[in-house]
Formats: structure tokens, sequence, C-alpha cells
């Protein structure tokens, strides 16, 4: 028969008092559960693997670019409709050929001195040559915040007005219209004297080959055929 031991050390048959003092014997203390293994600790962050930013473990989407994580997709944008822009219209250019016209643009001595302008002449050399490739040409000095870009620039000179004059052509013959400048547009035949009454304001005036244009300070405009190769 098996023997458990009192508190005081006797050996005894009897498992509730000692056969030797009679002292109680405790009963054993219940077995200690057994524990589950415990949970394993949460994974540390992970990487999406559409951006590469971190992500949290268990995260259903990134929080960076929406990759969802369940269904390897991104989400969808919504799109946008692309604006359709109409191409520029282009300007219905002169005949070429024989039919070419230039525009030969000039510092003239002896407007200037007509003129009186305040503002220092500039050197005479050779004329800035202007092929007239458009049924409606614009002279006058060009301005960016307004916007306005002659295709005859006479810029360097003060006295001629933003949009000074207005050539036109039907593809053979070329008119010239004063745009309400401030100093007018003079037109004179080639070796006539300066001219000195501007042409009407709104008016056109018909030009022949080789007449010439007079407007702002010392600006000389001869309106010609063009030369073989020029054009």
């Amino acid at each position: 028969m098996s023997t458990v031991q009192c508190p005081n050390g006797h050996a005894s048959e009897s498992t509730d008092y000692c056969d030797i003092c009679g002292a109680p014997i405790a009963a054993a203390p219940p077995a200690a559960p057994v524990l589950a293994d415990p949970p394993a600790a949460t994974s540390a962050a992970t990487t999406c693997s559409n951006c590469g930013a971190p992500a949290a473990a268990g995260a259903l989407f990134c929080e960076t670019c929406g990759y969802d994580f369940t269904t390897g997709s991104l989400p969808v944008a919504a799109s946008t409709p692309t604006p359709v822009v109409a191409p520029p219209a282009s300007p219905t250019p002169p005949p070429a050929g024989p039919d070419s016209w230039v525009a030969e643009i000039w510092v003239d001595p002896d407007w200037y001195e007509a003129q009186k302008p305040e503002d220092p002449m500039p050197s005479v050399g050779l004329p800035g040559l202007v092929p007239l490739r458009e049924r409606s040409v614009l002279v006058g000095r060009p301005s960016v915040s307004r916007n306005i870009h002659p295709q005859v620039d006479c810029g360097a000179d003060s006295g001629v007005s933003r949009r000074h004059c207005q050539l036109n052509t039907d593809g053979q013959r070329w008119w010239v219209e004063d745009l309400q400048s401030s100093n007018g547009t003079y037109v004179s035949k080639p070796g006539e004297p300066v001219p000195t009454i501007p042409i009407p304001v709104g008016q056109r005036r018909e030009l022949e080959d080789g007449d010439r244009l007079f407007v702002g300070a010392w600006t000389r405009i001869v309106i010609r055929r063009a030369l073989p190769g020029e054009v």
C-alpha cells in the first residue's frame, strides 16, 4: 500500500490523518493547468508591394497608394475627360512665285529731319526685309502685355503706334489703311519728296510696286515685289 507523508514528516498509510501523530494531511495541490502556447507576437510592419510604403501587419490596404492587399488591385481613379482643342486656323498666304511681295524697313534721315523728334536717330544701314506671307499684315510695335505681335516690326521707332497701319492684299494688289495711329501714315511714290499729308484714317490706299510708307520718327517702308530668291 502506498503511503503519504504528513506535515510532521511521518509516513502514513491513511491519506486524511497521520497514523502516527494524527495530524491532518492536506490534499495535494491541484496540478497547475497546462497553458496553451502564447499567441505569436504581432509581426513587424511590412511594406506595400506596389509602392513600397510601410504598412502595418493585418492592414487590408495601403494608406499611401490604396493598394488592396486582399485582391491585389489598385483603386480605380475617376477618369477626367481630355479637352478637345481645335487646331489654330492657318492664315491664308498670298500666291507664291512672281506675285510674292516684301517690305523693306529703312531708317530715313530725310523723314527724321522732317519730323524733328526728340529721340536720337539710329545709324543708317541696310534695310530689314520682311516677306509678306499673309493676306493681312500688321505694321507697328510689339507689346507682350497687350499680345500685339506685328508682322512688320518697327519696334525701334518709338514714334510708331502699337497698331499703326494694316496692309491687305487680294493676291495681286496691296492696300494700306491707317489704324488711328498717333503720328499718321504717309504714302509717296518713288522719287517724290517726303510727304506732308497723311492718308485719311480708315480709308484704304492702293499701293503700287515700289511705293513708300512713312511712319513714326524715321521709318520708311518700301512695298515691292520680291526679287528671285528673296522669298
